[in-house]
């Protein structure tokens, strides 16, 4: 599916030189359990983070790091996400006929970032499953690729500019951390990292290797991932050559970490900024109340109401991040 002549027009505009990829995967094809049931009709990521879907806040990160195209990964009969950046012709007259131009903008956005792709994953068997079905719709001269998981805001954006640049010095894959408290590691894969001598960035560690959801005393570091990849198109080779994991699936680290095995180039970048879970509940109200405190029409009313609502104690200054 294309996304029209606006999305060409604006991606022709757009200044991709920087960039060392063309396309972004979207995972988008789990059920949303940890929210039913609400997503018993509506797929998490179109879920609103205030009064935008998750969705397009991570499609419009990629847009604005160099990707042309946007491929989602769906699930078979979960068309939804991908047709939140189809053109409504009905929706944009209807708006347009009442004046209401500021909303028509709005709808207009999605359609307006990139090319949008899908591609089925006819089973759940895990992101690195996921992520394999991808190859078949790269052109031949793409060698990476970048993968945001949708849950995953990480704020502010950017770190995949950050990225594309070590890659394009250090060549291989590059992935992104953040620095979790202790007693958090045992919730994320950890990273088993080292310095990188003659990095100017201190951010940037070499990946030694990865540990799923270790416990404190067997944690390398508090490094854990963050949901950003920058993967070299070497992984789908290593895709097909792992054993599938605990329920058959298919993991994204044990491809990875396969590569690291065989000497590809595998670093980090260590990301200082916030990060928002918006696959669970929790993180997902952080979430929204984080952004509409940063929303004009919103924040001050927001701001107020939980001054009052929390007591003379809540400092009105912090925002909540997860």
């Amino acid at each position: 599916m294309q996304g029209g002549k606006v999305a060409k027009a604006a991606r022709s505009a757009r200044d991709t030189a920087g960039s060392c990829f063309r396309t972004a995967v979207v995972p988008a094809a789990g059920l949303g359990t940890r929210f039913l049931p609400a997503t018993k009709t509506v797929p998490k990521e179109l879920l609103p983070v205030v009064d935008t879907p998750g969705i397009e806040l991570v499609a419009t990160e990629a847009a604005d790091s160099g990707a042309q195209r946007l491929v989602i990964v769906t699930s078979p009969g979960k068309d939804g996400v991908v047709a939140h950046f189809v053109e409504d012709l009905v929706l944009e007259g209807t708006l347009a006929e009442r004046g209401k131009f500021h909303l028509l903008e709005k709808v207009r956005k999605a359609q307006a970032l990139l090319d949008v792709a899908s591609v089925v994953q006819e089973e759940p068997l895990g992101l690195g499953h996921a992520v394999a079905q991808v190859e078949s719709v790269l052109d031949d001269d793409e060698d990476a690729i970048a993968v945001l998981l949708p849950d995953d805001l990480v704020l502010p954006c950017g770190v995949l500019d950050v990225m594309s640049r070590v890659r394009r010095k250090r060549g291989g894959s590059v992935l992104c951390a953040i620095d979790v408290p202790k007693d958090e590691v045992s919730a994320y894969g950890v990273f088993d990292v080292a310095p990188v001598p003659d990095a100017v960035n201190p951010n940037v560690l070499r990946v030694n290797g990865m540990v799923e959801k270790p416990a404190l005393a067997d944690a390398p570091s508090t490094f854990a991932a963050a949901g950003r990849y920058l993967l070299d198109r070497a992984i789908f080779d290593a895709l097909r050559r792992i054993e599938p994991g605990a329920g058959g699936e298919l993991q994204l680290t044990d491809a990875i970490a396969l590569l690291i095995a065989e000497g590809h180039p595998v670093h980090v970048v260590v990301h200082r900024g916030s990060r928002h879970d918006l696959g669970n509940p929790g993180g997902y109200l952080r979430a929204a109340v984080d952004f509409a405190l940063e929303r004009e029409e919103y924040g001050p009313a927001l701001r107020e109401w939980l001054h009052h609502r929390l007591g003379p104690d809540w400092d009105p200054q912090l925002t909540a991040t997860d």
